[in-house]
């Protein structure tokens, strides 16, 4: 029998993680509202991401690991973009910048003109 751990993409927006041992059940389920609180108010809802384990327990503990990761992870794995997946992976204070500023998140100004060639 197999376990699946999903991700439902709500109308708005949001995400929501679970696992089941049915999902085409589960995610029915979802879109008819009642069984969870959370996608009945945001309805209607997709499956965007799933993934199928031996046992509830793996399926369970890769709910709970998924349900912790940022929105930008989550929407990585949904891609499949590994690249951006391993960089969100990381604390962010060791995650390589990729913007254009490289002097540790400063910004070196000039001096106003009225103070440049003094001294």
């Amino acid at each position: 029998m197999a376990f699946w751990t999903y991700i439902l993409r709500c109308a708005d927006g949001s995400y929501y993680t679970g696992h089941t041992d049915d999902l085409e059940r589960r995610v029915s389920e979802h879109q008819t509202g009642g069984f969870c609180d959370f996608t009945s108010r945001r309805r209607p809802v997709d499956l965007a991401w799933s993934q199928d384990f031996s046992s509830r327990e793996e399926a369970l503990s890769a709910e709970l690991i998924v349900k912790r990761w940022s929105r930008a992870k989550k929407e990585a794995m949904i891609a499949g973009d590994w690249a951006a997946l391993s960089f969100f992976a990381k604390p962010p204070a060791e995650r390589v910048s990729t913007s254009l500023d490289t002097n540790g998140g400063f910004v070196s100004l000039p001096p106003p003109a009225s103070e440049r060639g003094r001294k």
